[in-house]
């Protein structure tokens, strides 16, 4: 192949897998990606609750997630905490392609539902 400048460029050099750079994602970009999930998992959130934050420990490709969240009160708290640590495996393997092997599910406050007519 020959360039503007009437240079001769070779073929390209092919390296081997093995000898390829390698890819590291942050733990903190790992543990973003972990509280958007649990906010999606969610939904809508109580009035005045802080939105849920993540901090992850990765090791090669796994990652061990701590998310830490507030709920409603009264709803079932670990059908919720359930669907947060499903929604953060699947949305985090599926994003920077992480074996999720923990996702511990720190719940800070229950925000008790307001009741009309109440004295």
């Amino acid at each position: 192949m020959t360039s503007a400048s009437g240079e001769t460029r070779g073929a390209p050099t092919v390296v081997a897998p093995g000898e390829r750079g390698a890819l590291r994602i942050a733990d903190r970009v790992v543990a973003k990606i972990a509280a958007q999930a649990a906010r999606e998992a969610l939904g809508p959130l109580p009035k005045d609750a802080v939105p849920p934050h993540a901090t992850v420990v990765t090791r090669q490709d796994t990652a061990r997630v701590r998310v830490h969240l507030e709920l409603d009160y009264p709803s079932d708290i670990g059908a919720r905490c359930a669907a947060v640590r499903r929604h953060v495996v699947e949305r985090v393997g599926a994003l920077v392609d992480m074996d999720v092997r923990e996702v511990a599910v720190h719940v800070e406050r229950l925000h008790p539902a307001q009741t009309q007519g109440r004295a």
